[in-house]
Protein backbone atom coordinates (compact mmCIF):
# COMPACT_ATOMS: atom_id res chain seq x y z
CA UNK A 1 0.00 0.00 0.00
CA UNK A 2 1.35 3.40 -0.91
CA UNK A 3 1.51 6.36 1.45
CA UNK A 4 -1.04 8.28 -0.58
CA UNK A 5 -3.45 5.35 -0.14
CA UNK A 6 -3.00 5.49 3.63
CA UNK A 7 -3.57 9.25 3.63
CA UNK A 8 -6.71 8.80 1.53
CA UNK A 9 -8.08 6.08 3.80
CA UNK A 10 -7.37 8.19 6.89
CA UNK A 11 -9.14 11.21 5.42
CA UNK A 12 -12.04 8.96 4.41
CA UNK A 13 -12.39 7.65 7.97
CA UNK A 14 -12.44 11.18 9.37
CA UNK A 15 -15.03 12.24 6.79
CA UNK A 16 -17.24 9.22 7.56
CA UNK A 17 -16.99 9.99 11.29
CA UNK A 18 -17.91 13.63 10.70
CA UNK A 19 -20.80 12.71 8.43
CA UNK A 20 -22.07 10.17 10.98
CA UNK A 21 -21.95 12.87 13.66
CA UNK A 22 -23.85 15.35 11.47
CA UNK A 23 -26.40 12.72 10.46
CA UNK A 24 -27.02 11.74 14.08
CA UNK A 25 -27.47 15.39 15.04
CA UNK A 26 -29.86 15.82 12.11
CA UNK A 27 -31.88 12.83 13.34
CA UNK A 28 -32.39 14.63 16.65
CA UNK A 29 -29.63 13.55 19.04
CA UNK A 30 -27.91 16.24 21.07
CA UNK A 31 -24.26 16.93 20.21
CA UNK A 32 -22.89 14.87 23.14
CA UNK A 33 -24.91 11.77 22.23
CA UNK A 34 -24.19 12.20 18.52
CA UNK A 35 -20.46 12.38 19.29
CA UNK A 36 -20.57 9.28 21.45
CA UNK A 37 -22.56 7.27 18.92
CA UNK A 38 -20.37 8.34 15.99
CA UNK A 39 -17.34 7.16 17.98
CA UNK A 40 -19.10 3.89 18.76
CA UNK A 41 -19.74 3.38 15.04
CA UNK A 42 -16.11 4.12 14.14
CA UNK A 43 -14.72 1.86 16.87
CA UNK A 44 -17.13 -0.89 15.79
CA UNK A 45 -15.95 -0.54 12.19
CA UNK A 46 -12.34 -0.69 13.40
CA UNK A 47 -13.03 -3.88 15.36
CA UNK A 48 -14.74 -5.49 12.34
CA UNK A 49 -11.74 -4.57 10.15
CA UNK A 50 -9.35 -5.95 12.78
CA UNK A 51 -11.21 -9.26 12.93
CA UNK A 52 -11.17 -9.62 9.13
CA UNK A 53 -7.45 -8.72 9.08
CA UNK A 54 -6.59 -11.27 11.76
CA UNK A 55 -8.66 -13.88 9.92
CA UNK A 56 -6.64 -13.27 6.75
CA UNK A 57 -3.34 -13.34 8.68
CA UNK A 58 -4.12 -16.56 10.54
CA UNK A 59 -5.46 -18.17 7.38
CA UNK A 60 -2.35 -17.01 5.48
CA UNK A 61 -4.60 -15.42 2.90
CA UNK A 62 -2.60 -12.20 2.66
CA UNK A 63 -1.46 -10.64 -0.63
CA UNK A 64 2.21 -11.33 0.20
CA UNK A 65 1.57 -15.00 0.93
CA UNK A 66 -0.38 -15.39 -2.30
CA UNK A 67 2.35 -13.67 -4.34
CA UNK A 68 5.00 -15.89 -2.71
CA UNK A 69 2.99 -19.03 -3.48
CA UNK A 70 2.45 -17.92 -7.09
CA UNK A 71 6.19 -17.25 -7.44
CA UNK A 72 7.14 -20.68 -6.05
CA UNK A 73 4.70 -22.38 -8.43
CA UNK A 74 6.08 -20.40 -11.39
CA UNK A 75 9.67 -21.35 -10.49
CA UNK A 76 8.74 -25.03 -10.18
CA UNK A 77 6.83 -24.91 -13.47
CA UNK A 78 9.82 -23.33 -15.23
CA UNK A 79 12.16 -25.97 -13.80
CA UNK A 80 9.83 -28.74 -14.95
CA UNK A 81 9.71 -27.24 -18.45
CA UNK A 82 13.52 -27.15 -18.59
CA UNK A 83 13.89 -30.86 -17.73
CA UNK A 84 14.75 -33.27 -20.50
CA UNK A 85 12.33 -36.15 -21.07
CA UNK A 86 14.82 -38.54 -19.43
CA UNK A 87 15.16 -36.34 -16.34
CA UNK A 88 11.39 -35.96 -16.15
CA UNK A 89 10.89 -39.73 -16.35
CA UNK A 90 13.51 -40.27 -13.63
CA UNK A 91 11.78 -37.69 -11.41
CA UNK A 92 8.40 -39.35 -11.94
CA UNK A 93 9.88 -42.72 -11.03
CA UNK A 94 11.36 -41.30 -7.82
CA UNK A 95 8.01 -39.72 -6.89
CA UNK A 96 6.17 -42.99 -7.48
CA UNK A 97 8.69 -44.84 -5.29
CA UNK A 98 8.30 -42.28 -2.50
CA UNK A 99 4.50 -42.54 -2.73
CA UNK A 100 4.64 -46.33 -2.49
CA UNK A 101 7.06 -46.13 0.49
CA UNK A 102 4.66 -43.69 2.15
CA UNK A 103 1.75 -46.08 1.64
CA UNK A 104 3.76 -48.96 3.12
CA UNK A 105 4.65 -46.83 6.16
CA UNK A 106 1.01 -45.83 6.65
CA UNK A 107 -0.07 -49.46 6.54
CA UNK A 108 2.66 -50.38 9.04
CA UNK A 109 1.51 -47.62 11.42
CA UNK A 110 -2.12 -48.79 11.32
Amino acid sequence: MRRIDVVGITLGVFLVGGLAYLLLEKIGLDSMSAGIWSQVLLVGALIVWLVTYLTRVLGQNMTYNQQLQDYKEAVLQKRLEELTPEELEKLQTEIEQENQEGKVQKKANC
